[in-house]
C-alpha cells in the first residue's frame, strides 16, 4: 500500500512539472472583451517637447563588421528635432478597470537592416504576433532581456526565416539586443491594451478608439524615464496633451 502511494505522488508531480513547461505559449487572460462604440469613441493627441542643452549625438563604430555598410552610425537614445522629442511610447497606463481587448493577430515588425533595429522603439499586445527578420547579409543573434517575460535568443542567418515570438506579459521599454552586435539595441513595449503610440522625429503621438473615462496617460523614455498626467474624455471628445522632459 505504501508503494502504491509513492508510485501515485511520483505520478502526479510528473503530470504537475509538465504543466508547468508551458513558458512562452499565450493564454488569454479571462477578462470579458470589450467592444468600443465608435459612435463615443474619444482619441487624445499631442506633442512630446524636451527643454535645455542636447548632448552630442553618440557615434557607433560598425566598422568590425563589413558586411553591416556602414562603418559609422549615430546613436537613437535621444533623437531630438527643433525640440520635439521621438522615439517616446505612451499609452494608456491606468483608467480601464478590468476590460479586456481582443489581442490583433496581425504582427508587428521588427527588422535587422544595417546592422540596427527598425523601428527602435515598438509597442504591442500581450500575445500578439512580433515578427523578426533579418534583411542583412550577415548573421544576428536577438536577445531580449525581459525581466516579467522570459528571455530567449535567437541566431538569425542572412536573409533567412523570420522568426516569430509572442510576448504574454506587460513589460514597458523591455530591451532587445543582438549579441553578434553590441551596439544594436531597441525596446519593446508589452501592453494588454490596443491604446499607445510611438512619437516620430515631431513628438507627435495619438492615442484613439477610447472609451469615455478618466485616464492615466504616461509617456516613456529610455533615457528620460516617465512622466504621467490625468485626463478625463467624454463621448467623441477630442482631447490635447502635452509633455515636456528636461535635459539631465
Amino acid at each position: 500500500m505504501f508503494r502504491s502511494n509513492v508510485l501515485l505522488v511520483i505520478f502526479i508531480s510528473v503530470l504537475v512539472s509538465c504543466k508547468n513547461t508551458s513558458v512562452g505559449i499565450y493564454t488569454p487572460k479571462s477578462r470579458p472583451i470589450t467592444t468600443i462604440d465608435p459612435t463615443t469613441a474619444a482619441t487624445i493627441t499631442g506633442t512630446v517637447h524636451f527643454e535645455g542643452a542636447i548632448p552630442a549625438t553618440p557615434k557607433i563604430d560598425m566598422s568590425n563588421d563589413p558586411d553591416c555598410g556602414a562603418k559609422i552610425a549615430s546613436s537613437e537614445n535621444l533623437m531630438v528635432d527643433r525640440g520635439n522629442l521621438a522615439n517616446v511610447f505612451v499609452y494608456v497606463k491606468d483608467g480601464l478597470g478590468d476590460r479586456g481587448f481582443a489581442v490583433p493577430q496581425t504582427p508587428v515588425t521588427i527588422d535587422q537592416r544595417g546592422c540596427r533595429y527598425f523601428p527602435h522603439v515598438l509597442g504591442v499586445m500581450t500575445g500578439q504576433p512580433v515578427q523578426i527578420l533579418n534583411s542583412d547579409s550577415t548573421t544576428h543573434n536577438v536577445h531580449p532581456m525581459g525581466h516579467a517575460n522570459h528571455q530567449w535568443n535567437g541566431s538569425q542567418l542572412p536573409n533567412s526565416q523570420p522568426l516569430s515570438k509572442t510576448f504574454t506579459e506587460p513589460e514597458i521599454m523591455l530591451p532587445i539586443h543582438c549579441n553578434q552586435h553590441p551596439w544594436m539595441h531597441m525596446y519593446l513595449n508589452v501592453v494588454d491594451n490596443p491604446f499607445y503610440a510611438v512619437t516620430g522625429p515631431d513628438g507627435r503621438f495619438e492615442v484613439k478608439g477610447l472609451p469615455p473615462g478618466d485616464y492615466t496617460i504616461a509617456a516613456v523614455h529610455e533615457q528620460l524615464g516617465e512622466q504621467t498626467m490625468k485626463v478625463s474624455v467624454g463621448p467623441k471628445d477630442a482631447k490635447q496633451a502635452a509633455f515636456t522632459f528636461q535635459a539631465k
